[in-house]
C-alpha cells in the first residue's frame, strides 16, 4: 500500500473543516484536489471515509477513527519539522570531524571551545587520524588538511593560523656533547629524530633562508610514526637522543622551558596553515553550516 501522506493531511482538514471548499482555504489546495485526494485516499485504503452530500461532507464511521488516531500524528510530524526549520536559526545536533593530530593539537584546542560556548546545542565528535581517508566513508561531516593533500572537489575553508612554521631543536645535553651545526647540510653528521608518515614516507627536512632552500635526509637512532609517536620523539630529543624537526608550536612550551634549545633558527621554513574541507552539499547539516560560519567570522 503506497498511501500519500499528503492526501492523508487533505483529507483530515476537509474532515474537520466539513467541506471541500472550507478545507481548500486551510490546505493551500483546491476543492477540486482536496476531492481528488481523499477520492485517492479512500481508493488506497478500500474504505470509504467521507459521507458526501450537495450540503455537508462528515466523516463516516472508519474516517472519524482514522480521524483520531491521525491528530497526534499529524501534530508530531508538525512538531518534528519545526524542529528542523528551527534548527537553521538555533543550530543543534553532532559534527563529526576527521583531522590530523597536529590539528588536534594545535589548532582545534583554541577554536572548539569558543564555538561550543557559542552554541550548546551542537556536540562535536573529533577523530584524530594521521591517515587519508574519505571522510564520508568514515560517517564525518568534514575533515582537517593541508594544501597539498586537499581533494580537488572539497569546499575548503581557512581554519587556524595562516602560517605555521617548523623548529629545529635539541637538548643542551645533546649540543655540549655533540656541538652545535652551522648549516642543514650538517645535520648529515648528526643524530636525527625522524618522523613516518603513515603511507611509510619520512618526512622530509626542508629548510629555507633567503630564498635558499635545502632538503636533508639525515639519519637517526629513532623513528616514529607522525601523529601518535610524536611525543615519543619530542621525549627522546628532550632527553639528549638527538635533534627534532617539528612544528615550531608543538616544541615551543618545551623552548621555553628550556628544555630543548633552538637550533638553525633562520633556517626553520614556513608553510602555510590547514584548512576545514568538506563535500559540496546543497544542504548542509546545521551543525557544520554554524561551524563554516563561525570560521569565518573568526578569520575577519
Amino acid at each position: 500500500m503506497a498511501v500519500d501522506l499528503d492526501d492523508v493531511r487533505v483529507f483530515a482538514a476537509v474532515a474537520r473543516a466539513g467541506g471541500f471548499r472550507e478545507a481548500s482555504r486551510t490546505s493551500r489546495t483546491s476543492a477540486s484536489s482536496a476531492s481528488e485526494a481523499v477520492r485517492r485516499l479512500e481508493g488506497e485504503l478500500g474504505v470509504r471515509l467521507l459521507h458526501r452530500t450537495t450540503r455537508s461532507v462528515a466523516p463516516t464511521e472508519a474516517g472519524a477513527r482514522l480521524l483520531e488516531r491521525l491528530g497526534p500524528a499529524l501534530a508530531e510530524i508538525a512538531a518534528a519539522l519545526d524542529v528542523v526549520k528551527s534548527s537553521r536559526d538555533k543550530p543543534a545536533g553532532t559534527l563529526r570531524l576527521n583531522v590530523p593530530v597536529v590539528a588536534a593539537r594545535l589548532v582545534l584546542p583554541r577554536i572548539l571551545p569558543p564555538f561550543l560556548a557559542a552554541y550548546p546545542d551542537i556536540r562535536v565528535e573529533v577523530t584524530a587520524d594521521d591517515t587519508l581517508v574519505d571522510i564520508l566513508a568514515a560517517g564525518c561531516d568534514a575533515g582537517i588538511r593541508y594544501e597539498e593533500t586537499l581533494e580537488k572537489d572539497m569546499i575548503a575553508v581557512p581554519i587556524g593560523q595562516r602560517e605555521q612554521r617548523l623548529a629545529l631543536a635539541a637538548s643542551g645535553a645533546y649540543l655540549e656533547r655533540h656541538g652545535r651545526p652551522t648549516h642543514p647540510r650538517k645535520l648529515l653528521d648528526h643524530a636525527c629524530l625522524r618522523g613516518r608518515f603513515p603511507s611509510g614516507a619520512l618526512c622530509p627536512w626542508e629548510f629555507e633562508r633567503d630564498g635558499e632552500v635545502v632538503k636533508v635526509d639525515p639519519t637517526g637512532p629513532l623513528v616514529g610514526s607522525l601523529g601518535n609517536a610524536t611525543d615519543l620523539l619530542v621525549d627522546a630529543a628532550i632527553a639528549g637522543t638527538g635533534l627534532i624537526y617539528w612544528f615550531e608550536d608543538w616544541l615551543r612550551p618545551h623552548i621555553e622551558s628550556g628544555a630543548l634549545k633552538p637550533v638553525l633558527e633562520r633556517w626553520w621554513s614556513r608553510l602555510s596553515g590547514p584548512f576545514l574541507y568538506y563535500p559540496s552539499r546543497r544542504h548542509m547539516p546545521a551543525a557544520l553550516r554554524a561551524f563554516v560560519d563561525f570560521l569565518r567570522a573568526d578569520s575577519k
